[in-house]
């Protein structure tokens, strides 16, 4: 198969609960109460809830802290 100008921009597959669940090292419940108390970024398509690996990588950013001094 060859990938043409249009498929290289093509945004990174949407993962479901169980994918990012794996990828984030936690239980799919933690992941689930993110969603229901929205503190979690998603995609709601239909029934459906993904998670743009992008913006999920941008979310955990915002929680970095820089070395130095104890939070």
């Amino acid at each position: 198969m060859k990938l043409n100008d249009d498929d290289a921009k093509l945004p990174p597959p949407l993962l479901d609960i169980t994918a990012l669940a794996e990828l984030l090292g936690v239980q799919p419940r933690h992941i689930r109460r993110l969603v229901a108390e929205r503190r979690i970024p998603i995609i709601k398509w239909g029934q459906l809830i993904r998670f743009d690996p992008v913006e999920i990588r941008e979310w955990i950013d915002r929680y970095r802290r820089p070395p130095g001094r104890p939070a």
